[in-house]
Formats: C-alpha cells, structure tokens, sequence
C-alpha cells in the first residue's frame, strides 16, 4: 500500500483593505469651470481635489458629504488685487490678515493678492519680506506683488531674488508724484528685467500730469471736495497712461497687466495690443462695473473716492458692455478698508484724503449680479474671471479649476438666491458698503479652502492662521487667450 501526498494547502488571501475615506464629497450640483460645466461629484483628500467623478457613479466611502442639488459649484475665487493693513500717507487701513481674510473667505475667496509697496527709503525685496511676516495669520492662502517705486543698479538683483522666493508679479504706478510713482524708464527696465523672469508687471495706469493739472484747475474752481472727484481724474488720464506703457511693453517685448480699468477706451487699447501679440490684459473692479459718478452726489460721496474714480453712467455702461464680450480678463476687488471717519477727515479736498473701497467679501456677489444675472454673462466665462485667470496671471499652480489634483477650494452658490448687502451682516473692518442695501446674488452657501468647509449652514467656522504664503511659478508667454 502506498502513502499519498496530501495536496499543499494554498497560500490564503489576505482580506482586501477597504479604501480610506474621503475627507469630503459634494454632489448633486453642477460643476463649472471657465472651460465648460457638468453635472458631477467633487470628491476632496488631504486638502485636494482627488476626483471630480460622474454623479451616477455611487459616492466613494467619506467623512462628509455636502449636497449641492440646483446650486453651482465653482472654483474659489482668487483676488487678484487687494490691499490688506497698509499704511498710506497718514492713513493706516483697518484690516489686517485675519479679518481681511475672513471676509474674503465669507465672500467666497480663497485666495488674496496683496502688495508688498515699501515705505520710503525701504527695499522692495524688504518690504516683501515684510509683508509675509505679516501673512502668517491669513485664514486664507495669500500671494504677493511687489512694488518699484525708482530702478536703481539693486533693483535688477532683487527682482531675480524676489522671483526665487515666488514673487513674479510687480506693481508699477503711473501717478502719486514723490511718493509711489514709478518714472517711464523705471517702467521700461521692470518690464524687461521682470519678463526675463517669468513674470509679469501690473500697473496703476494714469497720466500724472493730466492729474495734476486737472486737480489743480479743480482747486482754482473750488470743486476739490469729494463730491467733485470726477473732475479731478477724467478718464483722458487714463487712456493716455495705458498707450504709453503699453508702446514700452511692445517695444522690450514683455507682458503687462492692467489694475482696475474703468473705461471701455482703456480696455480697447488693451484688446488692440492683444491683436498685434502684446501680451496685455485688463483688470476691472465690481464697483466700476456696478456703481457711476452719481454716488458723489449723495449724503456721504467721501465714502465712494476711489482712483480711478467712478464714471459717467454711459462709461459704466460701455465698460460692462467690454466685460459681457470677454474683453475683460479678471475682477479684482481692490479693497481698501477705511472707516467713513477716515474718509471724512479732509473730504474738502480729495488730493490728500485716503482712496479706495471695501470690496474683497463682496466682489463676487456684487459681479454675479451684475454680469450673470442681469447680464447674462455665461457662468463659465464668469469663473474664468473670478477664480481661473486671475490664478494664471499670477502664477499660481493648482488654483483656479476644480480638477484632479487641484487645491480644494471651492465655493457652493444657488444662482436663484437673493439678500441684500448690509454692513451689519459683513465682516470687513469698516463701517460701510458701497452697496448697502442692494439686493445681490450669488451669496456663497458653502465654501470650502483647502479641504476645510469654513462656511456652511452653521456659519463660518474659523480655521485659524491656515494661510500658505504661495510661491508664483514662472508664466509661460502665451498666458490666455
């Protein structure tokens, strides 16, 4: 008889690992970026957007889900132009990173652009570092331009060491003689020096002398109070301040961007450098969009003085008319926080009161409104604006589209939702809104900044100094179209 061998027992399978969970999943709503929008699921991991998957597929195991049925879901937006606690003349701002960035995050931004402009006798690259100190208690990320008042034989060196740090975008001023205005060679040489390393100067575009000759005609009339501030900036200077620079941008063959640009002559410029390949682009603002020059006719017109000042109706309406065909690239709140105490101070004369409005928690609202809803703007064109140009034009990896692998910052708004804006229910650190009482959609439900829900239907739930400071990457020459 012989002995069998028993089979060899095979080798056993270890139990198959479930998948770890999502951090966060929004469904139900339908996601828009500047290229195109569609029914789908945004599934978030560590800070990241890991899928934006079919809505019919089941949703993958998760810690939360957040039901966005009939709303958009949209990137969160990047502002592109604020100013966040600074000190201009004898007036300092109101804000400074936390609140500035609680509000933006109320409004739906998730990203602020700040600039770092030195105090007399400082360093550029200083008053970068500066700045980033005082970053360190954003809620939100922040990024920086940095600002060249006059070139100098360091200047060149510390635009290559600002661009090793991540700064590439520089602020260049046209006006404010002796104290931030930036000469035409100064101009010249930041263009040239900065392009060569990947970036790109953003300029506060109006002819000085006109201004000044104006302002002092306006003196001689007895019309410098704020509710002559029109007089005081025509929009003369502003078209004469963008054809030069843009002649230098042609002639060293560099990309320049555009702040806050009110008139529809200013932006056509612009557009007739894009067809001859200058790489130019335009910035507006939701108040030169949404406002007119008939605010300086009311109770509190220091309240609306703002460079460039607001426009003639029909100006207002020929700008939007530019934003509606896609001849505008981003909006950029330029928020300035100051009290109506501040601006009242020497409201007799608008040469050396302080300038600008409160505006980061409000620019999408306020833009929605205008051009979405009563515009008819597409969403996804609007998005571009809000959140997906304004990240390219400043270098900023991974914002600005709601795609895999992409910082998760998002925003969830119904389009049907209406409030109005009142200052009780804001969180900026001033005591008005230019559009008090103005009936706005778009008012964000959720918002979500980097894989934190920081607004919901609880309230906003600070998530304390969170904020990266982002490192700009080089800009390709071809930005957008």
């Amino acid at each position: 008889m012989t002995s069998s061998t028993p089979p060899p027992t095979p080798p056993s399978t270890p139990p198959s690992t479930p998948p770890a969970p999502a951090d966060l999943v929004v469904h139900g709503g339908t996601v828009v970026n500047a290229g195109g929008s569609a029914a789908a699921t945004v599934v978030v991991t560590d800070g990241r957007i890991v899928a934006v998957q079919d809505p019919a597929l089941p949703l993958p195991p998760h810690r939360r889900a957040i039901d966005a049925a009939g709303s958009f879901v949209i990137p969160g937006g990047v502002d592109p132009h604020c100013h966040i606690g600074q000190r201009l003349g004898e007036y300092s701002q109101l804000d400074d990173y936390a609140s500035a960035s609680i509000a933006a995050l109320w409004g739906g931004t998730t990203t602020v652009v700040d600039f770092a402009i030195p105090d007399p006798g400082q360093r550029p690259i200083d008053a970068v570092a500066e700045r980033r100190k005082l970053a360190e208690i954003s809620r939100c990320d922040t990024a920086l331009h940095g600002c060249v008042i006059q070139w100098d034989a360091t200047t060149a060196g510390q635009i290559a060491e600002m661009a090793t740090t991540g700064v590439r975008t520089i602020k260049l001023f046209t006006t404010y003689k002796d104290v931030v205005m930036a000469g035409p060679d100064t101009v010249l040489e930041v263009l040239r020096t900065l392009h060569a390393q990947g970036g790109i100067a953003y300029v506060h575009a109006e002819a000085n002398h006109v201004i000044e000759d104006a302002q002092a005609s306006a003196v001689a009339a007895g019309e410098a109070a704020a509710g002559h501030m029109p007089r005081t900036r025509p929009e003369l200077a502003e078209a004469a301040a963008v054809a030069q620079v843009l002649a230098t941008a042609e002639h060293v063959d560099a990309p320049v961007y555009f702040v806050h640009q009110t008139t529809a002559e200013a932006v056509d410029l612009v557009r007739a450098a894009r067809r001859r390949g200058v790489r130019a682009y335009t910035e507006t603002c939701p108040h030169y969009l949404y406002l007119d020059e008939g605010t300086y006719a009311g109770d509190h017109p220091e309240r609306f003085v703002c460079c460039p000042p607001l426009r003639a109706p029909e100006t207002v309406a020929q700008l939007r008319a530019r934003a509606l065909v896609g001849d505008v690239d981003t909006l950029g709140s330029d928020h300035c926080c100051y009290s109506t105490g501040q601006k009242s101070e020497h409201s007799h004369d608008v040469r050396v009161m302080p300038n600008g409005l409160p505006g980061v928690e409000t620019r999408l609202p306020v833009t929605f409104t205008q051009l979405v809803v009563r515009g008819g703007m597409p969403v996804e064109r609007f998005v571009g604006m809000f959140a997906t140009n304004p990240a390219r034009l400043n270098g900023l990896t991974g914002k600005g589209v709601l795609a895999p692998g992409h910082d998760a910052d998002l925003v969830v708004l119904d389009p049907a939702g209406r409030r109005p804006a009142r200052i009780a229910d804001l969180h900026m650190a001033t005591d008005y809104s230019p559009y008090e009482g103005e009936e706005l959609a778009g008012w964000p439900s959720v918002v979500v900044s980097g894989g934190r829900v920081v607004l919901d239907a609880d309230g906003f739930h600070d998530p304390g100094p969170v904020g990266r400071a982002l490192h700009a990457d080089p800009m390709p020459d071809h930005l957008i179209t």
